[in-house]
């Protein structure tokens, strides 16, 4: 029974290590913060697009009735 918490444990302060060095490779957070505003900025400027598009179609629509 000891030798199964032993290789557990072990098991765990291996996986914590790969964990933690990987985490440090990987880069500061701040790298990854500049994809993620690009995105945001991409996903922003989409919808006022579809807003604009949607405004003009309900212009065009209103003047077709009026005609």
């Amino acid at each position: 029974m000891s030798k199964i918490v032993v290789l557990i444990l072990g098991l765990a302060l291996v996986a914590f290590v790969a964990k933690t060095a990987l985490d440090r490779t990987a880069g500061s957070r701040a790298e990854h913060s500049a994809p993620r505003r690009q995105l945001d900025h991409v996903r922003e400027k989409a919808h006022d697009l579809e807003r604009q598009q949607q405004d003009a179609v309900d212009k065009a629509a209103a003047q077709a009735d009026t005609r």
